[in-house]
């Protein structure tokens, strides 16, 4: 069993490794690469990225980034190609080619059945010298003087590169194109990032939320409105108008401070001027404000100023932003 330092030493050194892959891939990017981006932001079809083994799996990822970032891309493994799935490139297609070694058997074999298509072809290989190389429109230099772990050449730094080189890719394309973070949320509606910049208070409002009472309701009137919506808190109308808000937190601090609760209505214990914010506004906004205002609810309202709902800090937690 090795030592904990020892442990660590290996795995620092494989960091380390693939750092500096890395950074020697960047100091030899240049042309091809320039051209390779320009291919790919003029292609009026999608990018077809193609592999096989470790860089087929790298492949599904770079088209991952490509889909949610503006580029349509599709992945086509190398293997499957030459079995029908060749039918998937179209015309107007690009091909994204992955290999280490630009040399493996069905990379060979597929390679001129793209060219008898016509589709341009950029090779991200790590042997300029190689088939794929020799045969590609343009070439992504990824090069690794060596894997991770010396003894045994798996694919480590070499993917690593190649996933490097592909998230560079998508970078350039999204910085060529505009995209933006608001592109990025359509792509991507169901997460953190999608919903913080498309998420709206309005679809979070809820009929049975709309906690209600007039400004002269009594005490018993406002705890049953508080309690039954749930919402912790209720905003006080004087007929469509709101006039103030009622959290549990002020029927506790009345409750502790008054002997004669019958006379007590709900002007006696709202707060004037409560936070509120626009059904139209992003989510995120509200959760920006009540934790700015150290509150737990905030009102909602209309375009015009009328009273449409409560939004509750949980609420926006539970959507994950």
């Amino acid at each position: 069993m090795k030592s904990n330092e020892q442990i660590l030493s290996v795995a620092k050194k494989v960091i380390e490794v693939e750092s500096d892959s890395l950074l020697k891939a960047s100091e030899r990017l240049g042309a091809s690469f320039v051209k390779s981006v320009e291919l790919i932001v003029n292609c009026k079809g999608r990018i077809i990225v193609t592999g096989i083994g470790k860089s087929a799996a790298i492949a599904n990822k770079i088209v991952a980034t490509f889909n949610s970032t503006g580029t349509p891309s599709i992945f086509m493994h190398a293997a499957e190609a030459l079995h029908g799935d060749l039918g998937l490139l179209l015309n107007e297609d690009v091909v994204l080619c992955i290999s280490n070694s630009g040399n493996s058997p069905e990379i060979k074999s597929l390679i001129p059945f793209i060219q008898s298509r016509k589709n341009p072809i950029i090779a991200m290989v790590g042997d300029k010298l190689s088939f794929l190389a020799k045969n590609a429109n343009h070439v992504i230099d990824a090069f690794v003087g060596s894997e991770a772990y010396e003894s045994i050449e798996a694919p480590t730094s070499s993917t690593t590169l190649q996933l490097a080189l592909g998230d560079a890719l998508a970078i350039c394309l999204m910085e060529i194109k505009g995209f933006s973070n608001e592109d990025f949320a359509k792509s991507h509606p169901g997460g953190s990032l999608g919903k913080k910049l498309s998420l709206q208070v309005s679809q979070l409002m809820h009929e049975n939320q709309r906690a209600a009472v007039s400004i002269n309701s009594p005490l018993e009137k406002v705890i049953y409105e508080i309690s039954s919506k749930r919402m912790g808190a209720t905003a006080v109308l004087d007929g469509d108008d709101l006039v103030g808000m009622i959290t549990d937190g002020d029927i506790r601090r009345m409750i502790q401070n008054s002997t004669n609760l019958e006379q007590i209505t709900a002007k006696d214990i709202m707060s004037f001027s409560p936070k509120t914010i626009e059904e139209g506004e992003l989510a995120i906004n509200a959760l920006n404000v009540l934790k700015e205002s150290n509150i737990s609810q905030i009102i909602v309202v209309d375009a015009d100023n009328k009273y449409v709902g409560i939004i509750h800090f949980h609420d926006l937690i539970k959507e994950g932003l």
